[in-house]
């Protein structure tokens, strides 16, 4: 029987080659989304996979959605917590604002989501919790306090969630993801990429999705059964922790 997989942020950039490859996995995927109905709408015809709009910072909307989900495909038994935004400033001109949207979505989400799934895989004795973080929560960046402090924050939640969920067959899991030729990095200026960011990386290149995707199917399959609490960086050598 199929698993059922959530994937949040899971129709665009590295949520969309996760959702995609899930699938060809033989997964059940669900989409969710924030606000983007035409890039989730070419989601959906393209690839067939079911696709659920709600705010990923909202716990109430979380459980209402989720509820949704099991409903239409069964229990969740792979969770994919990969929704995140950006709002860069330096700290000293960072306001309130900025420092709540990123914390609440990128972090908060991680227990707004797991946290009404969680008792399920506990009953079940069964659960893979993915969470994508970045290199930026392993060795910071200027203007990203609150994205780094946020990824960062994954990565305790990783490790702590792992040693609890253990005993009932739950293995929790981190990805933390370098410079991936997504739009918003493919936006950057050429000659910036060229001289600035490509440097950094030993490898020479960017980091496509399906990269990333395909890590993300091997923490969900049976062959990782024995890797929790873990953090597997995918940079191209570019911080090797």
């Amino acid at each position: 029987m199929a698993r059922v997989a959530v994937v949040t942020g899971g129709t665009r950039g590295i949520g969309e080659a996760i959702s995609k490859a899930l699938k060809e996995a033989g997964c059940k995927v669900a989409a969710n989304y924030a606000g983007n109905d035409e890039a989730a709408g070419k989601f959906k015809a393209a690839t067939g996979i079911p696709v659920y709009k709600w705010d990923v910072s909202n716990f109430e909307a979380c459980g209402a959605g989720l509820k949704q989900i099991e409903g239409d495909l069964g229990p969740v038994e792979v969770l994919v917590n990969n929704a995140g935004i950006t709002r860069d400033t330096m700290f000293h001109r960072m306001t309130p604002e900025q420092w709540n949207a990123v914390i609440n979505t990128n972090l908060g989400s991680l227990f707004n989501m797991t946290r009404h799934v969680i008792e399920g895989m506990r009953a079940r004795k069964f659960g893979r919790i993915i969470n994508i973080s970045s290199i930026n929560g392993q060795k910071g960046q200027m203007g990203q306090v609150n994205y780094s402090a946020a990824k960062a924050g994954e990565l305790g939640f990783t490790k702590s969630l792992a040693q609890e969920g253990a005993r009932s067959g739950i293995t929790v899991n981190a990805i933390c993801p370098g410079y991936i030729a997504t739009e918003m990095v493919k936006a950057v200026p050429q000659d910036v990429l060229e001289k600035s960011i490509l440097p950094q990386i030993p490898l020479g290149r960017l980091g496509q999705p399906e990269e990333i995707a395909r890590c993300v199917v091997f923490l969900a399959s049976d062959d990782a059964g024995f890797i929790t609490g873990s953090t597997l960086t995918a940079n191209g050598g570019q911080y090797l922790a």
